[in-house]
């Protein structure tokens, strides 16, 4: 399975916002819930939301109210709009293919894209 194609990252200061894309093909994007996850230096990667693919949604609890995510089926795309960036949310952002019912990943890792909040 080809890895999704994350984008969209980039230097922000705190309190702004970004919207991260996550591109997959069809035939996978369609059936699958999607999910995006974050790995900051020196941590563990962990679940930051994810998608359904009928577009029920889930949040980790530290993003909730600032984060949201969304999916785009005429251009097979999840987005994950981010708001009131903090610091913490510093971190190399990926998407993966989710187990929806456990918020973990299945697929292939991608290359990521650097999302950096700092003044």
């Amino acid at each position: 399975q080809e890895p999704l194609v994350e984008s969209g990252g980039g230097l922000v200061q705190p309190g702004g916002s970004l919207r991260l894309s996550c591109a997959a093909s069809r035939s996978i994007f369609s059936v699958n819930a999607i999910g995006w996850y974050r790995q900051a230096p020196g941590k563990q990667r962990e679940e930051v939301a994810g998608i359904s693919p009928g577009g029920t949604t889930h949040y980790t609890d530290s993003v909730k109210g600032r984060f949201t995510i969304s999916r785009d089926n005429a251009k097979n795309t999840v987005h994950l709009q981010m708001n009131s960036l903090k610091p913490d949310d510093t971190a190399v952002y990926y998407c993966n293919l989710q187990d929806f019912s456990l918020g973990t990943p299945f697929g292939s890792w991608g290359q990521g894209t650097q999302v950096t909040v700092s003044s």
